[in-house]
């Protein structure tokens, strides 16, 4: 476990992306597609512990990871975010390292992630719109993704 954490978190030495440093990226995908969560959770000025919950049980059960990798993953994710001054970063290691379907996935997450709390604000609507286009991802399958969390969720 300590290893895998160790994968995630883990800098990139300098020098080049050879094969570690490229198996070292992929791992950080979690982190990427977390900091989506973290954005769209925090949009409204408030991160609800249900929210947290939530973001928790997807690192769990989307990525498979035990609930502290979950909350490392997390805490990670949280800096790296503060850090950035857009979100393009973290859909450009989600688009190099997922396929369409991953991507459409990650989507589904947001979405879970906007409907928390039972309502879509226009400024969700917005985020998770600008998300799908940084995801490459056309608005069927915006639209598809959020009827199909929508379904789960009656």
């Amino acid at each position: 476990m300590i290893d895998l954490v160790k994968r995630i978190l883990g800098s990139r030495p300098a020098g080049g992306a050879g094969p570690e440093d490229e198996e070292r990226e992929k791992h950080r995908v979690p982190v990427a597609a977390c900091a989506l969560l973290l954005e769209m959770a925090h949009i409204d000025g408030e991160f609800t512990e249900a929210e947290r919950r939530l973001i928790v049980s997807i690192l769990e059960h989307d990525f498979g990871l035990e609930a502290d990798e979950a909350a490392a993953i997390m805490e990670t994710a949280g800096e790296e975010l503060e850090k950035s001054v857009d979100l393009w970063r973290f859909a450009r290691l989600i688009n190099r390292h997922y396929t369409e379907d991953e991507k459409v996935r990650v989507i589904e997450m947001i979405w879970k992630v906007i409907y928390a709390d039972g309502r879509l604000e226009k400024h969700e609507d917005h985020l998770v719109h600008s998300l799908g286009r940084l995801l490459r991802l056309d608005h069927s399958q915006l639209i598809e993704a959020k009827l199909k969390v929508m379904d789960t969720l009656a």
